[in-house]
Order: structure tokens, then C-alpha cells, then sequence
């Protein structure tokens, strides 16, 4: 059964036996590159929505993405109003 239903039977097949063939460790390097390239997305938008917004702010903004708010704030914190956070 294919897994695409935009890829023709035979290419996907093909698709795997050379993904097969391809060395774990270049296999983990291009999840690591999809990641950040995910990351770079997301940070991307955040720009967007945040314009203005210093670095630390973002990232920790990113971290609510990647993490969720709970997890975000029990490990970072909460995101502090921008006054506070030059304090911080």
C-alpha cells in the first residue's frame, strides 16, 4: 500500500531503497537539519507577530511553541512584561 497518494507505487519504492540504503548517522544529521530548520520557521514567525521584540523574548516565546506554556513556564518562567524583563 502506498504511503503518498501523490507519488507513483514504483518511485515511492524506489524513494525507500535508497533511503534504506543511506548511513545512520547521515540519517540523524538531516533530522537535526530538518529541526532546525523547523525552528528557524517558527522563530520566523514570531518575528512576525512580535515585531520590535528583543531576542530573549523571543526565544523564550519559541519555548512555549516547542514545550507548551506549562512546561515553558514551570521551566523558564513566565514571559514578564516588557518592563520587568530588562530587570530579570
Amino acid at each position: 500500500m502506498p504511503y503518498y497518494t501523490d507519488t507513483h507505487p514504483e518511485i515511492e519504492r524506489v524513494q525507500f531503497e535508497l533511503m534504506r540504503q543511506v548511513p545512520i548517522g547521515k540519517k540523524l544529521l538531516m533530522v537535526a537539519n530538518l529541526n532546525q530548520a523547523a525552528i528557524e520557521m517558527a522563530m520566523s514567525g514570531l518575528r512576525a507577530q512580535y515585531p520590535g521584540e528583543n531576542p530573549t523574548r523571543l526565544r523564550r516565546r519559541l519555548a512555549d511553541r516547542l514545550l507548551g506554556k506549562e512546561l515553558a513556564e514551570k521551566v523558564y518562567g513566565p514571559i514578564l512584561p516588557e518592563e520587568d524583563f530588562h530587570a530579570a
